[in-house]
């Protein structure tokens, strides 16, 4: 069974929404009915499955639907239609009690504008979802302090967020999402006030942290290179409707149509593929490789490239502790330029 699953989600945003959605199923496109009715439609039977452990990223361009979609799955917006559930259990029939329980044990949320407590120190801030759990405080403490730390802000603990720049502010409410150890992460744009330099520590951070804890991250971005980067799998919205659902490699590779198409048109192809899909067996009649020597078969292409640029001699693919094979050069050059 999949973790979160959608199930023909529709949303319209409206005063009479379920009147609004007759006229969208008998044919009425997103911008009329926004110019007649005033009501707008968010999703239109979106319907996915998101599994334990992956990193699974929503993009689209602004107005896609991303960010409802992601409040959907903690219930801060309730469908017009449709089934969100989380272990097979809908959660739009929660009682508030329930729901809440949810809420404080099994999902944390990175909002993009912050959602911080403005009367609260940056250490009380991060420390927010252990505090509702009930831990002691000297143990919030402890672990807030470390999550500070890993966002780039030791030394700001006491600080409130009045006294911070807008990209320090996100990191707190990252550094409050990790810090909360929930098993679902909802990440709406968490990195989108950043610096690139501040992204790209941090988008290295969380795919660290997901190797060591396996969380299912929900991350929301409008950024193909950063879904690239990080998703385990991607799906695409336009103008409320999911058009795909993939790899990245898959969804570089074969878009599902046009707009895919012109959306991964200048992707970076390097990012998208892994060295699984460029390891072939070693030779046998060449000498077994050390394991300290060979790759990750999860690294990206990219990650890999200062090893393989001018390299002559086999360069060995590994899966944990056992050796899986050696990087097919020929077939990297394929990938990277397919019209070669």
């Amino acid at each position: 069974m999949s973790l979160i699953e959608l199930k023909a989600v529709t949303t319209v945003f409206g005063p009479r929404p379920a009147q609004a959605l007759a006229r969208v199923r008998a044919g009425m496109d997103k911008p009329t009915l926004l110019t007649k009715t005033g009501h707008s439609l968010a999703l239109i039977d979106v319907s996915l499955a998101i599994e334990p452990g992956e990193i699974f990223v929503v993009m689209g361009l602004s107005g896609s639907g991303k960010s409802t979609l992601v409040r959907h799955i903690n219930r801060l917006i309730d469908p017009t239609e449709g089934q969100v559930l989380i272990d097979g259990r809908d959660v739009t029939g929660l009682s508030m009690p329930a729901l809440i329980a949810l809420r404080r044990e099994r999902l944390a949320m990175v909002f993009q504008r912050f959602g911080l407590l403005a009367h609260r120190t940056v250490l009380d801030n991060v420390a927010l979802g252990l505090a509702l759990r009930g831990v002691p405080p000297a143990a919030r403490r402890i672990e807030a302090a470390r999550w500070i730390g890993r966002v780039g802000l030791a030394g700001a603990e006491g600080q409130y967020p009045s006294q911070l720049s807008g990209g320090m502010q996100q990191r707190v409410g990252l550094a409050r999402a990790l810090c909360a150890d929930t098993e679902i992460l909802l990440m709406d744009e968490p990195f989108s006030a950043l610096d690139p330099l501040i992204r790209s520590q941090l988008q290295g951070e969380l795919l660290a942290l997901q190797a060591d804890s396996r969380r299912t991250i929900v991350f929301i971005t409008h950024d193909l290179d950063e879904a690239l980067r990080i998703g385990s799998r991607v799906a695409i919205l336009h103008e409320g409707r999911l058009l795909q659902v993939g790899t990245p490699a898959q969804v570089v590779a074969q878009p599902a149509d046009a707009h895919v198409a012109a959306f991964v048109r200048d992707a970076n192809r390097a990012r998208a593929w892994r060295l699984a899909s460029v390891t072939v067996p070693w030779p046998p009649e060449m000498a077994p490789p050390l394991l300290a020597d060979a790759l990750e078969e999860g690294m990206t292409i990219e990650a890999a490239l200062p090893r393989l640029v001018g390299c002559s001699a086999a360069i060995a693919v590994r899966r944990g502790n056992a050796v899986v094979g050696r990087v097919d050069t020929e077939r990297v050059r394929a990938l990277l330029d397919p019209a070669a």
